[in-house]
């Protein structure tokens, strides 16, 4: 909890040489990291190296409705540029308008709140999807504080009654009755291809991790990192629940098939959090076996001795560096491919663990498998995310084949 946020970094920070890189120049307002029991979180300071409370407020509602931390840190980044923007126009944020937000959209977009939206752009480069992302922080913003009482906020809400789209919601019927609040600014984001992997670039980073050595009758490389890779191919998992994974989650197949399970427990050392709560998914026997294998690998490494409870180890843990045996962290895995994208020949330089997921999801609809089982694999709280996400791979084949005109005549 830091509603005593100002208390907590009134010790921390007195000078902006403690701010260190977190300050940039140009900037009125900045987003400040704050370690706390329960993992790392963000809030927004003033100049003066205070807490804007407004901001400060509504973090905190994030973080009691459980948003993930990597979801507060870039509100924070939103609100920041947001705060900085009404300083710069000395206006007081209970006192703006449709107007005002537009003309913050605007700045966005030629890169000019502060310094610049992001410190490498140039003016005009900036993606619409971050500024969908700063935008969409500052009208969450504004509706936590309509629905605390704050007039001026109602006001860049408007009560809706007609269809969101082509596909509706769950309950839809009754969101028509009551009628639903739409921001009245938004940004339109062109709609962009979703990454994912071909086969063979799957199987060649998997091949260049680890191999199986049938002379010396054991599997040479890193073959933790095979089964990482191999995990999230074919469940489709987010890279965090994976490095959640503990051994007890993993029902390994005795005469049925194996299942592991994605838990929604707290705790996780270096904060990685289940997005989509606790669900099931079944695998195959041949991944199955490869866990088996890194089982073997673990106790040969001394883990049967080591580790006092085996069922709460980590399946992910270091052997090489740091403590052994410990949860590997996220960092290491995105280090780790950004050497493999060097050595394997073929793998995209933008690629990152989530083409994975994306590859899965992708592989599953071309199949012909249902969107709503899909979903349910997936993790997905709402079949309408799975839709907004996926719907064109289904549609772009159907619309291939409509290219061979005189077959389809």
């Amino acid at each position: 909890m830091l509603m005593i946020v100002s208390g907590v970094l009134s010790g921390r920070i007195g000078s902006a040489a403690d701010v260190g890189d977190t300050m940039q120049e140009g900037y009125v307002a900045f987003k400040q990291r704050v370690a706390t029991p329960d993992g790392p979180t963000w809030t927004v300071l003033d100049a003066d190296y205070r807490v804007v409370q407004p901001i400060e407020r509504y973090l905190e509602h994030l973080r009691s409705t459980d948003h993930s931390p990597n979801t507060v840190k870039s509100y924070a980044k939103g609100l920041e540029l947001w705060w900085t923007f009404l300083e710069a126009r000395s206006q007081s944020w209970d006192a703006v308008g449709v107007a005002d937000v537009g003309a913050f959209l605007g700045q966005l977009r030629r890169g000019t709140v502060g310094i610049s939206l992001i410190p490498s752009a140039e003016a005009g480069t900036v993606a619409d999807s971050t500024i969908a992302v700063r935008v969409r922080a500052v009208m969450g913003f504004y509706r936590y504080h309509a629905d605390a009482g704050v007039g001026v906020a109602g006001q860049l809400y408007e009560t809706v009654r007609t269809r969101p789209g082509p596909y509706l919601p769950f309950l839809e019927h009754i969101a028509r009755r009551d009628g639903r609040r739409r921001g009245r600014v938004r940004v339109r984001t062109r709609p962009h291809n979703i990454p994912v992997l071909l086969p063979e670039q799957a199987a060649a980073l998997r091949q260049a991790e680890a191999r199986w050595d049938p002379t010396l009758g054991t599997w040479a490389g890193e073959l933790r990192y095979r089964l990482l890779w191999a995990l999230l191919e074919e469940t489709g998992v987010r890279l965090g629940e994976a490095l959640r994974l503990q051994h007890r989650d993993w029902k390994t197949g005795t005469g049925d098939t194996s299942v592991i399970e994605v838990s929604d427990r707290q705790g996780h050392p270096h904060g990685v959090r289940a997005k989509s709560g606790h669900r099931r998914i079944h695998v195959g026997a041949e991944l199955d076996r490869l866990y088996g294998e890194w089982v073997w690998a673990l106790c040969e490494a001394g883990a049967d001795v080591e580790v006092v409870n085996w069922d709460r180890l980590y399946v992910f843990c270091n052997l090489h560096r740091g403590p052994q045996f410990g949860a590997l962290r996220p960092e290491s895995v995105y280090k780790h491919l950004t050497t493999m994208k060097r050595r394997v020949p073929g793998l995209p330089e933008q690629m990152t663990p989530h083409w994975f997921r994306h590859t899965h999801a992708t592989a599953l609809l071309l199949a012909g498998v249902p969107m709503r089982v899909v979903s349910r694999r997936l993790g997905h709280a709402d079949v309408q995310t799975t839709i907004n996400t996926y719907a064109h791979v289904t549609e772009d084949a159907e619309l291939r084949a409509c290219a061979d005109w005189q077959a389809v005549t």
